[in-house]
């Protein structure tokens, strides 16, 4: 009896590390608040001109894409680099989250948000953690002139 709770303990253990029953390495389980933590970093490093902050929130490989093609970028450097590199940009970035969820199993999260520099979008992404960091970033915007209340003025929530 004594050697099975050991047993299930050892099994629990290694669940909570993100290892796989027979000791290979698994998926870390990245929590909801990770998840929120890195989304709010990015906007504050982009609202504070801090393209280190918001970049360090992405894998060393991570890809960033506005499909189909309009923007890509692949790997940390890269990332730093878009974001303004060691010069805040001008005019400042503006970013603000509306909506934020996210699926711990699949390490999926999405975000609703607005984001102003030389022009205004409102838009969507869609993330996947690795490892406690951004691997994948997909967006979806639109160009509006309109403040946020404005443009979901027909549906807001």
């Amino acid at each position: 009896m004594r050697w099975h709770a050991v047993g299930l303990g050892l099994l629990v253990l290694c669940a909570s590390l993100g290892a796989t029953q027979d000791g290979r390495a698994g998926p870390a389980k990245t929590s909801t608040a990770t998840f929120r933590s890195l989304m709010e970093t990015i906007a504050a490093g982009w609202n504070e001109g801090n393209a280190r902050k918001a970049a360090d929130c992405f894998a060393e490989d991570a890809l960033y894409l506005e499909p189909p093609d309009r923007q890509f970028f692949s790997g940390r450097p890269a990332l730093y680099e878009f974001f303004g590199g060691g010069k805040k940009p001008e005019p400042p970035m503006k970013m603000t989250w509306h909506h934020l969820a996210f699926d711990e199993e699949s390490r999926v999260g999405f975000g609703e948000y607005s984001f102003q520099m030389n022009r205004r979008y409102h838009g969507v992404v869609v993330v996947r953690l690795r490892d406690g960091k951004i691997a994948n970033w997909r967006e979806y915007q639109y160009e509006s002139p309109l403040e946020w209340k404005e443009f979901v003025s027909k549906n807001p929530f």
